[in-house]
């Protein structure tokens, strides 16, 4: 029987810069998100996004995010202290 493998998330550098809570607060979320996605909530929840519905300044950030993947830079694991 093949064993499922564990989904590991990855978060891109500078994505919570504009974060506006405590070290704390953007801990607990994290910890939130790791369950969600261990207990598949995150997916039964989620829905598709139509990408020519986003404000223009959101599209310009996602897609610059997206770029930001094919870089060959390593992520780092960034602290907001």
């Amino acid at each position: 029987m093949t064993e499922k493998k564990k989904m590991e998330v990855v978060f891109a550098p500078g994505c919570f810069d504009n974060f506006e809570g405590t070290q704390e607060e953007l801990d607990e979320m994290l910890a939130e998100i790791h369950q969600m996605i261990e207990s598949g909530e995150l997916f039964e929840k989620s829905k598709p996004i139509d990408f020519d519905e986003l404000d223009e300044e959101t599209q310009i950030k996602l897609m610059a995010s997206f770029e930001s993947l094919d870089d060959d830079e390593p992520f780092t694991d960034r602290k907001l202290h």
